[in-house]
């Protein structure tokens, strides 16, 4: 098979780390160029495993400074490109809008620019845009979003995220360049920053400190398993039809506090604590705004254009989870304490 050069952008990120390792591991006919700025939320040492292979390659750089970009869509004429590189946090985005405009809009500008200028011939090409299905805004107690659901975006950073989709379709009808978009319910797993809900939950019930819930604990939120994404943007990236939108999500819907109480009883067996240990650090704290009640993704026609559907049900899962979270307490540790940005990420770049 012929070699393909893929650029995905944030993959030292959560997701986009996933995604990195099941590219690599999958597919050897692969140049998988990993870029990614290297913010709080992005970690080499999630990559540990990986770095040492030859068709893998880092570089560190921002999504916002178009020279560059255009530059790398020069020099290393990539076939492909999965954009997952987001701030993604909603009350970061409240604190501080104008950074999410900056990288989930105009980031994903640059990157749509550097691609129409430099595929001349876009045969062959696919530009992936990764999103979320915040973008929709908010549900009632039934119903689900579909891919023609309108979008209704509520806080800063799902604006944001609906800008740059609303700019990847535009660039497809305008420029005819080949894209595809997903977005996603909530992801949940192994090396995700704890500043979200499950990591920071099994982080605080580890050190006995409160489980902030926001207001009356009845958000809900259809959460998916971050390995099963991955899985479902290979699907998507090779085999979604272009100027398509596919939602992915999990048919798992659960409210915080019932999450949030599962995970406590979860975890008093895992630490060995009297039953009900746990649920009495959770405490209720005012609510943020524009918070919304209820997401819902009906995920059917991925699955049944694509064949895709999630391999593990929420309590296996969340167990997967917590396991690794436990297993790996040095990970947290220096992420949480910032270490690793001054230790491992300054010790990979220099042996590069």
């Amino acid at each position: 098979m012929s070699t393909k050069k893929i650029l995905i952008t944030g993959g030292a990120g959560f997701i986009g780390s996933h995604v990195v390792k099941l590219f690599l591991n999958k597919y050897s006919n692969y140049e998988i160029y990993n870029l990614d700025k290297l913010t709080y939320a992005g970690n080499l040492e999630n990559l540990k495993e990986i770095e040492a292979n030859p068709n893998y390659h880092f570089i560190k750089g921002d999504i916002v400074d178009a020279n560059f970009i255009n530059g790398l869509f020069e020099e290393y004429n990539f076939d492909g490109v999965l954009h997952l590189a987001a701030e993604s946090h909603v009350d970061r985005s409240i604190t501080d809008p104008l950074a999410f405009v900056m990288t989930n809009v105009i980031g994903t500008v640059n990157l749509l620019n550097a691609a129409k200028n430099n595929w001349v011939n876009s045969e062959g090409k696919k530009f992936y845009h990764i999103s979320t299905d915040e973008v929709y805004g908010a549900l009632g107690e039934t119903g689900l979003f579909t891919e023609e659901t309108s979008y209704d975006p509520h806080s800063p950073y799902s604006a944001s995220k609906a800008s740059s989709d609303h700019f990847v379709r535009a660039y497809a009808d305008t420029y005819k360049l080949p894209v595809v978009i997903s977005n996603c319910s909530n992801n949940y797993g192994s090396h995700q920053f704890p500043e979200k809900l499950i990591p920071l939950c099994i982080n605080n019930i580890k050190h006995n400190k409160a489980l902030p819930i926001y207001g009356n604990g009845k958000y809900t939120r259809d959460w998916l398993w971050v390995e099963d994404h991955a899985r479902a943007i290979d699907l998507v990236f090779h085999d979604g039809v272009l100027g398509e939108t596919y939602n992915i999500g999990g048919f798992n819907e659960w409210q915080n506090i019932d999450l949030v109480k599962t995970l406590c009883r979860l975890m008093d067996r895992k630490l060995n604590r009297p039953a009900g240990t746990n649920e009495k650090l959770i405490s209720f704290v005012k609510d943020r705004p524009g918070h919304d009640l209820r997401y819902a993704i009906d995920a059917s026609k991925i699955q049944k254009e694509l064949g895709f559907e999630p391999s593990l049900n929420f309590e296996k899962g969340l167990e997967i989870t917590v396991d690794w979270y436990l297993e790996n307490e040095s990970w947290l540790e220096n992420v949480t304490s910032g270490n690793y940005q001054n230790y491992y990420q300054e010790q990979y770049l220099e042996k590069r």
